[in-house]
């Protein structure tokens, strides 16, 4: 004789279901209403926000040092109101200082050929600086 194995009711679905936390949205959250820039250096662009950290390209200089970029590519200052450059905003500055120098994780390089006993094994770490935004 076959048995048969109880299964929840709708109704019992339903209860279980509202008891459960509810679901978290995935979208990241954007920029607040606040002021911000996109800037161009190293051949990448970069958001900044007064007092936000960003990691850049390696700039010259010392950790405390001040850096200005001047390609500045868009300048929001109110909820309403942006700037967009053509291809740079005229007048705009971000200035930052700089934080620390350091390295990226290692990236293992590996080519091989088959059947010709042909291997090489390289590693590289991109140098990067970390700069604090002081003002835009």
């Amino acid at each position: 004789m076959v048995e048969k194995k109880s299964t929840r009711t709708t109704a019992s679905k339903k209860a279980v279901a509202s008891q459960e936390a509810p679901k978290r949205s995935t979208r990241k959250k954007s920029v607040e209403a606040g002021a911000y820039a996109i800037f161009k250096t190293g051949g990448k662009q970069y958001q900044a926000v007064v007092g936000k950290t960003v990691a850049i390209e390696k700039v010259d200089g010392e950790p405390g040092a001040t850096v200005s970029f001047n390609e500045v590519l868009l300048l929001k200052t109110g909820a309403d109101k942006a700037e967009v450059g053509t291809p740079f905003v005229k007048g705009a500055v971000v200035k930052a200082t700089i934080v620390k120098h350091d390295k990226a994780p290692k990236v293992v390089v590996f080519k091989f050929k088959r059947r010709k006993k042909s291997r090489v094994k390289r590693g590289h770490r991109q140098p990067f600086t970390v700069v604090r935004i002081e003002s835009i």
